[in-house]
Parts: structure tokens; sequence; C-alpha cells
């Protein structure tokens, strides 16, 4: 289906890819790992074709045709989500002008007019609109919100509009660049479910280890300018790499051994009239040894003794009989209680617009309530974590100033590698706050609060911008946090390993589960109550 020979990309004097290679067939579920910058993203636009490599080929299938899901949705017009998901907005006139063009230029034979009418005939079939609604459905839409202009809605529901079309349109090679990113937990849940059924071959690059797990069988690293491949999912990716890794020591080492040897003989006796024979054989062997550079440790999480808040009392946190309501007076919660108690490690689960975030905001005290009482426990010390909180950051102070600020009895030493192992690489920690971009300010506040921990802790998707190694650094520095968690979270791996405790919010209704995400998951039956809603 996809072939890649001798690929070489560079930017800027940066190596990027040399001599790689990576064949993808028919059906098969890839995942492509790398760090930051590896280069992933580039890959995909060199298999799209907006880009060129510097040498090597790129070849696919004749008949083979491409859907692409990038990090970032494109502007939109009036067209609703439901024009986006059946196709029928600048996409379909877009597909117009394409096969108009190869008519006219007598290019019919390739194979960009071939994938434009497929898309352009797939699109007009009358199961379409039916099967738009379908995954619109899945992925968390409301019917109500079907039609409304795409204008309207935020960048995340209008790329869950966008993927929704690339379901419709079934291409037989489907890209997806971070494609949980804009889902609540039951959606993903249901997408999940659904690639696992997909007719379709899938590369993805993602920092979901669930998800990948869940569905990939093979494994595309970007190590050194190569392409490796691993058979398995993610999990099993990182064993076969730590295997790897001990087997390649061992031989280092060995062969260092063995080089060690040589030379003291040879040191030893070379002068020796009697040994001289045997030196100078030793000396031969010596030059024949090609020697083995000593491999590169695998990257492991960073692990950091964070300071322990102070105690809380038991009853953390309360809310009484709360009435919360929007300007519209559209009732969210109506006579809502709510106890939060010491050490709990709490998740709160539900499909997006249930109020997650309202509650979330409600014990922070960010939003005011029509009715009712909040009530703060003793020697309470709370830390609301947001995606978009970056008031508390001083624009002129530098990303490890910032640090060190909030704590100061943190060395510099120590505060440059926390911040390296959340993504501040090198000369990052020396920019200055104010010209942070969103991602980078949101992983600022995350560390401020593991250097300074609250006693309850309030977090909003705290993974959002993190590699995979982060945000099990992220976990780890949370199973030692021993204040009280309330936190959202769409990456079902961090739930499962952090949360003891389960919220289900629907309706204005919040459901305790007093156990972790599989129990959860047990006792609802959620995934299955989404599959009957979508089929």
């Amino acid at each position: 289906m996809l072939t890649i020979r001798k690929l070489a990309k560079s930017f800027n004097n940066r190596v990027l890819f040399t001599g790689a290679d990576m064949t993808i067939n028919y059906a098969e579920r890839v995942a492509l790992v790398g760090p930051n910058g590896a280069g992933k993203t580039t890959l995909f636009s060199l298999i799209l074709g907006r880009d060129t490599p510097d040498a090597g080929t790129i070849e696919r299938d004749e008949y083979t045709t491409l859907g692409y899901l990038p990090q970032e949705g494109e502007a939109v017009g009036d067209e609703t989500a439901l024009d986006i998901a059946a196709g029928r907005g600048a996409g379909l006139h877009e597909l117009e002008t394409i096969l108009r063009g190869h008519e006219k230029a007598g290019t019919t034979h390739e194979p960009a007019y071939f994938e434009a009418q497929a898309k352009f005939e797939a699109l007009h079939h009358p199961e379409v609109e039916a099967k738009a609604k379908k995954m619109l459905r899945g992925l968390g839409f409301k019917e109500e919100d079907w039609l409304r202009p795409a204008r309207e809605l935020s960048g995340g529901w209008v790329m869950r509009a966008h993927l929704s079309h690339l379901l419709v349109l079934e291409p037989d090679l489907l890209l997806l660049d971070e494609p949980t990113n804009h889902l609540d937990l039951i959606s993903l849940l249901w997408f999940q479910q659904y690639l696992k059924n997909y007719p379709g071959a899938l590369l993805m690059i993602s920092h979901d280890r669930d998800f990948m797990d869940g569905l990939v069988e093979t494994i595309y690293e970007i190590d050194d300018g190569k392409l490796l491949h691993y058979t398995g999912n993610y999990t099993s990716y990182l064993e076969q790499k730590e295997a790897n890794y001990e087997r390649a020591l061992a031989a280092y080492k060995n062969q260092q051994k063995e080089i060690e040897d040589l030379e003291e003989f040879i040191d030893r006796f070379r002068s020796v009239s009697s040994k001289a024979a045997q030196a100078q054989s030793r000396q031969k062997a010596l030059d024949k040894i090609v020697r083995l550079e000593k491999p590169k440790p695998p990257r492991r999480v960073f692990r950091f003794n964070f300071p322990q808040p102070p105690r809380s009392g038991q009853r953390v946190i309360a809310l009484e009989g709360v009435y919360q309501a929007y300007i519209d007076e559209r009732w969210i919660y109506r006579g809502l209680d709510l106890d939060v108690q010491r050490g709990e490690r709490t998740v709160l689960v539900g499909p997006n617009g249930a109020g997650k975030s309202t509650l979330l905001k409600l014990l922070a005290g960010e939003i005011p309530f029509q009715k009712g009482e909040r009530k703060l426990g003793s020697q309470l010390k709370l830390g609301y974590f947001s995606q978009h909180r970056s008031a508390t950051l001083e624009p002129e102070c530098t990303v490890v100033e910032e640090v060190m600020r909030v704590c100061p009895t943190l060395r510099e030493d120590d505060a440059r590698a926390i911040l390296g192992s959340f993504l501040f690489r090198r000369e990052d920690v020396f920019k200055k706050c104010k010209v942070l971009s969103g991602g980078e300010k949101s992983r600022l506040n995350l560390v401020k609060f593991l250097v300074d921990p609250p006693n309850l802790l309030l977090m909003d998707e705290p993974t959002t911008h993190l590699d995979i190694h982060s945000i099990e650094g992220l976990t780890q520095a949370l199973l030692k946090y021993e204040g009280t968690l309330v936190f959202i979270s769409h990456d079902v791996h961090f739930i499962r390993s952090v949360a003891t405790k389960v919220l289900h919010i629907n309706n204005g209704t919040v459901t305790p589960y007093a156990g972790g995400y599989d129990y959860f998951m047990e006792k609802t039956g959620a995934l299955d109550a989404r599959a009957a809603v979508t089929a």
C-alpha cells in the first residue's frame, strides 16, 4: 500500500531522516513514535505530498486513497457540522475543481484523479448523510448541534466534525495526527472501538498510550534519522526496546573487556622476546575488531521527590444543595451535593457538555452559583490547574526563574531537570514567560503545582501538551502525592494509573463509584451504551 525507501530530509542543517525505510500493508495498524521534534508530522507531510524529500522515494499503490486528520482544524464558514461531516462544505467544491482540472489537462490516468473521483462518488452515495449523523453522534455531538454553523463551534468540535467526515469517506489509508486531543473520554472509547473494525489501514501519531495499545500492531520509531520497525503494540515496543538496549549494552561491555584484555597483553609482552609473536598476533586480532558504539539508553521517566503538601482536614471540601445555571438559564446542576475526603484521587467522567469542567470550577470557586453552599475544610490549600490559566505567570521572569520563584529552596539544576522532563529543553528554560505558547504556559503551570503542591489539587486535562514520557513522569509524581486530587482527563492509561474513585456526570446527575476506572467500566458498561446509541 505504502512504501518508503532510503528517505532523506533535512531542515536548517538539521537531519530528520537519512536512509529511512517504511512499509505499510493493507489494513495494517501502525503508530509512529519519537520525541517531540523528531519529524513525525514532517513524515506525514512527505507522505501527503505537501513536502518533498531530499532523497529517496515514497510510493503508494495507484488506487490507494488517503485521508488526513491534522492536529489543528481548518477555517470554517457558514457550513454546519453535518455539512462538514457529509462533505458538503468547501471539500466538495475542492474535489470538483480537482476533477475538472485533470479532465481538462487529460491526466485522468493519474492517482490523484482516481483518489478525488473515489471521494466525490463516496460523498454522493445516498447513505452518506445517515453515516455522517452516526459518526457525529458517536463523537459526542448532540442532535441540536448538527445544524449549528461551524463558526459557532469551538476548534475542538470542528475537529470532531472533520474526523466524522474522514470516517464517512473511509479512505484506504487514514493518517491521524493526535486524533484523541479533542475527544472526551466516552467519545474516545467509541472512536477506539470503531477503529478496531475500520476496513482500511491506519498510521497514527499519538501520545495516548492506552489508545495505541488497543489498536496498533506495528510501531515505527524515529531514531537517529532512521525508521526502526517493531512488531506489536506500544507496550510491546517498550519491552522490545529495553531488551534490545540490554543486549546491545552487554555486547558492548563484552567487546570492551575483550579489547582491554588484548591491549593489556600487548602492552605487557610486546618487549618480551619469548612473547613477541603472541603479542603481534593479538595486535592483528585487535586491529580487525569492528568496534561497537556504546548504545544510548532508552529515554526513561524522570523521577524527582516532590515536596508533600501540608495535611488538610478529613473533609477537604463540600458542595451542599448547589444550583448552577448559565446566563441563558440553562441549568447544569440542581441541588448538587458533593463531599470530597482527604486522600481521594477522583476522576470526573461523562460526555462533553455534561458539566465536568463546571463542577471543577465550582469546587475551585472560579464561577458563581445561584443557590447552595460551598464549604471549605480546615487547613485547606487549594490549587486549580486549568489548561488556559496563565495569569499567575510573571511575564518578565524566565521559565526557570518562575519555577524557583514559587519554590525558593529548589536548586537550579533540579529545576532545570524537572523542566526538561516536561519538554523545556536546553535554552527553552531561559525564555521569558511572556513569549511562551499556550501549551508551554500550561506545562509551566503544571511544574509550578508539582514543586509547591496544594493539599487539594483540581486539574482539568493535565496531560494535554505532554508527550508519553512526560505523562508518565506526571503519573509517578501524582502517585506519590499525599494530598487530595480531583481531575478530568481523557487519557485512559493516566486515569487507570491514578484514579481511585470515579464521579460519572450526566444530565446534572453526579454518580460516585468507589473504585478505579476498570471498576466504573465494569459497573456501567459505558462503551456498550455508546455503541448502542450509534448502532
